[in-house]
């Protein structure tokens, strides 16, 4: 039972670090001039507008019910944020910085969830303190999870720019996308990386705020 409830409570944190993503997403891109995600509602704080039935529903849920060690890595998405390249005042720099907004409203989070910690443990609350960590390091691994530049993904927008990729060219890698990704996750030294680099970071935050 405490298991289920400690699931609940990490899939609850995952739908707010989403929401968050998202509409950091959607509120760069219409501040960049495309107001595509704006008319459809995205730049809202309101989970519902962000649910993707599959990514943000059915598959975090049915993780938390799967035995510890398949269900140790907990992934979920979130509907992506639409815009238009044709709005954009300079598409290539403009999409790359909607693309980057995401992650970068994860490391945030991450940064202020890790001083909440250090309030909770001026507090002598373990327990604020162990869901504040446990919510960084949701919203850490959000962040370089969606670094890795393969579409779907945040930081395949970056490589196509980069590369001066055609639109068609992506859009055809995009259909083997999530694929690669799996595949990718299948690799230790892969997984190892992505763990590297999110531990280094919230251990850096926690260093920055003297959170032990």
């Amino acid at each position: 039972m405490d298991n289920i409830a400690e699931g609940l409570l990490m899939y609850l944190m995952l739908v707010l670090l989403l929401t968050c993503h998202e509409f950091a997403h959607a509120w760069v891109g219409w501040k960049c001039g495309d107001d595509t995600a704006r008319l459809q509602g995205r730049v809202s704080l309101n989970p519902l507008v962000h649910i993707d039935p599959i990514g943000t529903v059915l598959l975090p849920l049915l993780m938390i019910f799967l035995p510890a060690g398949l269900g140790r890595f907990l992934i979920g998405w979130a509907k992506p944020v639409p815009f238009n390249p044709r709005n954009l005042g300079n598409p290539k720099r403009d999409e790359m910085l909607i693309a980057m907004a995401g992650p970068a409203m994860n490391l945030v989070l991450g940064l202020l969830l890790v001083g909440l910690a250090k309030v909770g443990l001026l507090l002598h609350s373990s327990a604020m303190m162990e869901m504040c960590v446990n919510a960084a390091e949701l919203s850490l691994l959000l962040c370089f999870f969606n670094l890795i530049p393969v579409p779907p993904l945040d930081g395949s927008h970056v490589l196509r720019n980069l590369t001066n990729m055609s639109y068609e060219a992506y859009a055809n890698f995009a259909r083997y996308g999530f694929i690669v990704v799996i595949v990718l996750l299948q690799i230790p030294g892969f997984r190892q990386f992505l763990s590297a680099v999110t531990y280094g970071t919230l251990n850096l935050f926690a260093r920055i705020f003297g959170v032990i």
